[in-house]
């Protein structure tokens, strides 16, 4: 499978005083592209694609998440602008019961050339509701997601 396109919307809040995206607001679009990619957030799945609600993260649910670590290379200012931009999700590993959504936070599609402003990956914990202890993927979710692996997010070195 492709990577997941999630279209989002800046807001002029996220701007500081720099007149860019502040990073502390990346973080938020990271969020809310991987919420929109992988989360089922309504019982009955009527909020996302089947084949792509990763997390069941309605009320009750049996499973939560919690972030272990996430890493973001800035590359270049995001300005303000109208349309969407075009955020990238895929996943990039998959642990014994964790996995790792990557990001490339894009100028909106369709805009030539294509701007690439941040890579990302965020390390996701899959942990039980009931017991409050990390849970492993099942062998059924490890088949299903294998469709979304693709080469992690080429984050550059450290340091």
């Amino acid at each position: 499978m492709t990577r997941i396109h999630v279209p989002i919307h800046l807001r002029w809040a996220d701007l500081d005083a720099y007149n860019h995206v502040n990073n502390v607001e990346v973080v938020r679009l990271l969020e809310e592209a991987r919420v929109r990619a992988f989360w089922l957030t309504e019982p009955g799945g009527g909020d996302a694609d089947p084949g792509l609600a990763l997390i069941d993260a309605s009320a009750g649910a049996a499973t939560l998440t919690m972030i272990a670590r996430q890493e973001i290379e800035y590359l270049l200012p995001i300005s303000y602008g109208r349309q969407p931009l075009d955020v990238q999700v895929w996943l990039g590993r998959l642990g014994g019961s964790s996995f790792e959504a990557c990001y490339e936070v894009r100028s909106p599609a369709g805009a030539e050339p294509q701007a690439l402003y941040a890579r990302a990956s965020t390390t996701i914990v899959l942990v039980d509701a009931a017991s409050g202890r990390p849970r492993r993927i099942s062998d059924e979710e490890r088949a299903e997601w294998s469709a979304l692996l693709e080469e992690p997010a080429a984050l550059g070195r450290r340091g």
